[in-house]
């Protein structure tokens, strides 16, 4: 059994839209990530060398901060996907609803 409320949604051009724009978002950033992130085991795997210089006088190695911008990109580009979904996703979400409610 369908529901006729769920088959307007589904063929809702805001849907199709909102769809679109989302899974356009969700691959660029995946695909950038997965960029920096194998990147950085790339450095690992193939330039040992550069990641173990030591930073200063101190033990800390260049490897160190650029693990660290690893970590704090995914951050970043978490919180920009959260930005964008609570924004522009959400008001789409909201406006497909309201006219499939109809």
């Amino acid at each position: 059994m369908k529901d006729p409320v769920a088959e307007r949604i589904r063929s809702h051009p805001k849907y199709l839209e909102l769809r679109r724009r989302r899974n356009r978002l969700g691959g660029w950033l995946t695909a950038i990530m997965l960029l920096v992130y194998y990147g950085y085991v790339a450095l690992i795997a193939f330039d040992k060398p550069f990641l173990a210089r030591p930073i200063g006088q101190g033990v800390t190695t260049l490897g160190i901060p650029i693990g660290l911008g690893v970590i704090v990109f995914t951050i970043v580009i978490t919180l920009a996907y959260i930005r964008r979904a609570n924004g522009e996703f959400d008001r789409l979400t909201a406006e497909i609803l309201k006219e499939a409610g109809q």
